[in-house]
Parts: structure tokens; sequence; C-alpha cells
């Protein structure tokens, strides 16, 4: 199984070349970054996203949702500066719809532009090029584009444990992605178009749901043939990560409770590679005690070295290439995350996002 996924999915973002389009077209872009008390991060980080290279019409709309601390005064002030800044002020908290749907939404239904552009407010591009090379993703019937929005890289064995469950994550996503059976985005760095949530009725059918602005949505919206990945490093959206353990064990309890509303044929597909992945260790235990330990143990190098190859190309293609010397630590280490996470898959989603 865990060959499989490798070979024939994994492989498809390791080795993966962008088409080259018969065409190319600039399309005029919305911008949107939802904020709540996010005063601080939009200082540090909104310049990157007001001084993007891009000469074709676009607009920044950033959804101030409720916020008691400076948001106000610095949006204003920034935009006495930047006339492609729009400011839409909420005053009011949505009833009955946790989460950052209901500010997101509003800041899709202003937009001026069919293609919509998001990040959050803690997020800065990567480069000048960001907003330019996100929408060069569509093309002929394309839809969507799924970004990366890697962490910054920092000392310290937690910020590597971070980094590399983001390259997992968009591992899997991206490659299925490829492979036909897109399923999720992350709001770090996704784009598509403002038709396709209105004629999907936005998060209407997820509304209830504090989280699933990206994964959820892109799962219910997303197909074979109108969904494009961009993956070029200037066009990656870098986020500070979480400085604690539990800070980062909240953040992937927050994510991991929404799996349960996957469709069933995306939970099989990451249940059976994760299920496989997690009894490779305890698998190859017994087998060394049971059976024939030479041949277990001729089984597992060879899932080793393919392992390696494919995580190193996906690495180089994604800009986390200084992980790989540690592939063996994390592979270990994917055995006792599975083992942590399993329980967010029953836990109730929190009711508030920050």
């Amino acid at each position: 199984m865990q060959l499989g996924y490798y070979l024939f999915v994994f492989r498809k973002l390791a080795y993966y070349t962008p088409k080259e389009k018969s065409t190319s077209q600039e399309y005029a872009v919305s911008t949107i970054i939802c904020a709540k008390n996010e005063a601080e991060n939009l200082a540090t980080h909104l310049p990157g996203v007001l001084v993007q290279d891009y000469q074709t019409t676009h607009e920044i709309i950033v959804v101030n949702d409720n916020s008691t601390d400076e948001t106000k005064y610095l949006l204003e002030e920034f935009q006495k500066q930047f006339k492609v800044l729009n400011i839409l002020p909420l005053v009011q908290e949505a009833q009955g719809i946790p989460g950052k749907k209901f500010p997101l939404s509003m800041g899709i239904k202003s937009a001026k532009y069919e293609i919509l552009l998001l990040t959050d407010a803690d997020c800065v591009p990567a480069s000048e090029k960001w907003m330019q090379l996100m929408q060069s993703g569509y093309d002929t019937g394309i839809d969507i584009v799924l970004g990366y929005g890697p962490y910054n890289k920092k000392k310290g064995m937690l910020n590597q444990l971070i980094r590399f469950e983001t390259f997992h994550t968009a591992l899997q996503y991206l490659s299925l992605a490829l492979s036909g059976h897109p399923y999720m985005g992350v709001g770090r760095n996704l784009s598509y178009k403002r038709e396709l949530f209105i004629k999907n009725k936005g998060f209407a059918s997820i509304n209830h749901i504090p989280s699933g602005d990206d994964d959820l949505f892109i799962s219910k919206v997303a197909k074979k043939g109108n969904t494009a990945i961009m993956i070029d490093q200037a066009a990656h959206t870098i986020s500070e990560p979480p400085l604690t353990w539990s800070a980062w064990m909240k953040q992937k309890n927050r994510h991991y409770t929404t799996a349960k509303y996957y469709k069933p044929k995306t939970k099989f597909l990451l249940g059976l590679y994760s299920g496989s992945g997690f009894l490779v260790y305890p698998a190859l235990i017994a087998a060394i005690i049971l059976a024939n330990w030479w041949m277990a143990l001729s089984i597992y190098l060879v899932r080793m070295l393919v392992l390696a190859i494919i995580w190193k190309k996906a690495m180089k293609q994604l800009n986390e290439q200084d992980l790989w010397s540690k592939f063996i630590i994390f592979d270990l280490w994917m055995f006792l995350y599975y083992f942590i996470m399993a329980p967010s898959l029953w836990k109730k989603p929190a009711k508030k996002w920050k």
C-alpha cells in the first residue's frame, strides 16, 4: 500500500513540471484577507501583499472582523498610501455561523473581480510575483488553483516537525489533485473563481462547522479537470510557526476536526495511506520476530529507499530540502504523530476563530 502511494500518487508531485500554456492572460484579481485583532500581523505582513508587482487591475480587500485592537487605524493609514486597499469593516457577529466563513463570505461578495486570491493576516508572500504566479495557474476549464504555504525556518526540532508536517500534508493534497482527486486547499494560499463560490451557494452547507472554509469548501467544489496547482517557490506564502508544542497541537486538533466531514472516497484514500503508514513499524517488528527477519528488513529497506527518493524530489519542489537529512526520524515520527492525532477525528470543533 505504501509503495503504491509513493510510486503512483506522490511521484506526481515529486516529478511535476507545469504544462506550457497555449495562451497567456493576466486576470483582474481580488485578494481577500480576513483579520480579527491582527494589528501586529498586518503591520508586519500586509505590505508584502500591497507591493505586489502586478500591473493588471487588482484590489486588496481586508475584512476587519469586529477587531478591538488598532486594526482599524492601521488599515486607514495603509489606505492613504495604497489605493488598491479596500477596507470592509464588520461591526456585528454572525449568529449561528462560527469561524471565519461569514467575514470571508462578505469579502467575496464585495469583490469586484472574478479571480479570488486568499491568504491570512499572518502570512507574507515569498516574493512580489506571488499574485502574478497564482493567477497564471488558470487556464481553460480551471476554476481552482491550489498553492503552498510553508512556515518560516527557525532553529529547533519543534520547528522542523511543524514544517515537515506541513510538507507532508501538501504532499498528499497536491499529489491527489494531480491524480484527479483534489480534496483540500489551505487558506494561507488559495485561489478560486467568484462564480464558483456563488454558484455553489458559498459556505451554506458547512456554515455550522467553525473551520472548513478551505478544505471542506474545496472538497465540495473541486473535481478532476477544474483544479490546478502552483508550487513555484516565488508563489508561496510564508507564516510564522507556532512556538510551543501546545500551540501547535491546538492548531492541528482544530484542523483535524474537519476530517470527519470529508467525502467517503477521500476518507478512504487518506485513511488507507495513514493506516498503512501507522502499521509499518509494528508490522516490521512482528515480522522480524515471527517470520523471516531478513526478508522483512529487505522489504522495509525498499520502502525507505523509495520514500527517500520521493521526499527528496518533493521537498526540493516545495523549498523544504533542508528537512531531507532527517527523513528517517520524520518517518518514525509519523507513527507517533498518527497515534497522538487520532483522537482529534472524534472531537467536536471549536466554536471560534482567531
